[in-house]
């Protein structure tokens, strides 16, 4: 059964997602969506599809939706294709505001559409190799670095990167966060542009995280201590190494094992597992491998980050305004 699906949104992540529609089995892309035409018109010649500029002009027939357009429009553009059964998957987050994502739930309920949000690196295969050994993690140290973009800048640091070890620490742990401390400060924009953060779950585990937009080169690392091992991915290589304990007869050992791509040049695209899981749960054969519900969970920790975030902010605005003797 092959799907009829559009991309709405073709900017740097909408015309991967374009191509995946055009290109995966069981997807027919029949129209390409973006408010600029001409960027429409490129992708839509491209891939053998109708040019669309507004998304209420896409064709009745729809099966499955990618929507990619900035957050502030996800709500506007997903909710009536939702309510009229239309499957969607959106890019992360999900929305601005927890509102609205209940809004996008509520409608993929209501119209009994599969509603999907797309947080990525869950489908990295250096985590995916080494998912099942993850267990009980304890304290996990994330670092997500990159260099200074020249997208997602209508957003901070938080929703652009933080966010993506936001979800993996909710799904890794099975919980959220509870308490959160937190600092960030804006460099080149007038938006956070480096984060910090500490986070306590309601599993118990203590997490470190750091998100940068500012860096020198780019860094996607994770280091998760669980019980009696210690699981190390870096997602730019999808790579893993494993470290844990060999009980028996003697001293314990330590054993390590290293999961990666047989050809450290021959790399995985995220994407394309994403995608076809979209796919799948669209043809109703799995459920949405993340949900609006996980979706709405980490954005609503990094929302938290956020408040903590403007609370670090305040103090310390009182603290040198009393160094500098402003304030008695």
């Amino acid at each position: 059964m092959s799907l009829r699906t559009a991309a709405i949104g073709l900017g740097a992540m909408g015309r991967h997602h374009a191509r995946h529609l055009a290109t995966q089995e069981g997807s027919t892309l029949v129209a390409c969506c973006d408010s600029d035409e001409g960027r429409a018109r490129e992708h839509a010649e491209k891939w053998g599809a109708q040019a669309v500029t507004d998304p209420a002009a896409l064709p009745e027939d729809l099966d499955a939706v990618i929507v990619a357009a900035p957050t502030t429009l996800h709500r506007e553009i997903a909710e009536p294709l939702l309510r009229r059964g239309v499957h969607c998957l959106i890019e992360k987050p999900i929305t601005a505001t927890l509102e609205e994502a209940d809004a996008l739930i509520a409608a993929a309920e209501a119209g009994g559409a599969q509603l999907m949000v797309g947080h990525a690196e869950r489908f990295n295969p250096g985590l995916m190799r080494v998912r099942e050994l993850i267990q009980e993690p304890r304290f996990v140290e994330a670092e997500r670095l990159g260099v200074f973009p020249a997208r997602s800048l209508d957003v901070d640091v938080v929703l652009d990167l933080m966010i993506h070890d936001m979800d993996l620490l909710c799904w890794l742990t099975g919980s959220e966060p509870e308490e959160v401390q937190a600092i960030g400060i804006d460099v080149l924009t007038p938006r956070v542009d480096i984060a910090n953060a500490r986070l306590g779950f309601g599993s118990g585990c203590i997490a470190d995280v750091t998100a940068s937009r500012v860096s020198a080169e780019i860094t996607r690392k994770m280091r998760i201590f669980d019980r009696d091992r210690y699981v190390s991915i870096d997602f730019v290589a999808q790579a893993a190494e494993v470290v844990s304990l060999e009980k028996g007869e003697g001293a314990p050992r330590i054993r390590r094992e290293h999961f990666g791509p047989e050809n450290p040049d021959e790399k995985e695209e995220p994407l394309f597992h994403e995608i076809r899981a979209f796919l799948a749960a669209a043809r109703g054969e799995a459920p949405p491998a993340v949900t609006g519900l996980d979706g709405r969970r980490a954005l609503a920790g990094t929302l938290r980050v956020l408040e903590a975030m403007e609370r670090q902010h305040e103090r310390a605005e009182e603290l040198r305004r009393r160094h500098r003797g402003d304030l008695p």
